[in-house]
């Protein structure tokens, strides 16, 4: 029996992702903080840990660190909130292996669990290597068509393979704006063109927010970039 680590401050959301997880076959335990999970992973071999990345005292991102820190390899899951995409970004750096968007449905969760512990059984198949131009063609894809959790997973692994692109932060920034978040898209608009000011999507993006706050309407489309 695979054996799965919850760590999360509020009581109702460890609950509901006990029952949707048990229901596997899955032996769930439970952490209620950053510091008792510590305690729980020293004492024992997990299959999988479960992390939200916005907890007191100690964050998601911060507790992965020491699990990192103390060479424990056990596979980390974040579930992160829609505005955490650089948090995201980091955590993977740090040896997150997936993370989930607020909020998770059980279906969701049980699918990503399944895939995660499939990959890491003992003679797995190797992952196929993904590069940054595949994830930037598949965050498009998946911008076109209006699935945004899948973009931004897309994008945070773009982004995690070079966090200086002015394409995937354009990128970011139309999936943004989409959401009707026009204040935060503009922050990676601007991203994009402080690191190149030629670059053209960005700024045709930036021409469309300046002339919807400014005019009321606009003529400019969104700009991705490049067609694929």
């Amino acid at each position: 029996m695979k054996n799965i680590l919850i760590v999360d401050d509020e009581r109702n959301v460890r609950l509901t992702y006990r029952v949707s997880l048990e229901s596997e076959g899955f032996a769930i335990h439970e952490a209620e903080s950053s510091l008792k999970a510590l305690e729980q992973l020293a004492a024992r071999r997990f299959d999988l840990a479960i992390l939200d990345m916005r907890m007191p005292e100690m964050d998601g991102l911060q507790l992965l660190e020491a699990i990192r820190d103390r060479d424990v390899d056990t596979p980390v899951v974040i579930i992160t909130a829609y505005a955490d995409v650089p948090h995201a970004v980091k955590a993977m750096k740090l040896g997150a292996i997936d993370f989930l968007q607020k909020p998770v449905t059980p279906a969701q969760l049980r699918a990503l669990v399944h895939d995660v512990i499939e990959r890491h059984e003992p003679g797995a198949r190797p992952p196929v290597k993904k590069d940054f131009a595949y994830f930037i063609r598949a965050a498009k894809r998946s911008i076109n068509l209006r699935d945004f959790n899948s973009a931004r997973k897309e994008l945070i692994r773009a982004l995690e393979l070079n966090e200086n692109s002015p394409e995937a932060l354009n990128l970011a920034g139309v999936m943004i704006e989409m959401r009707d978040d026009h204040e935060r898209a503009k922050k990676y608009y601007g991203a994009a063109i402080k690191l190149d000011s030629n670059y053209e999507p960005a700024q045709q993006n930036m021409r469309r927010l300046f002339e919807l706050f400014n005019f009321g309407s606009s003529n400019e489309p969104y700009n991705l970039g490049d067609k694929e």
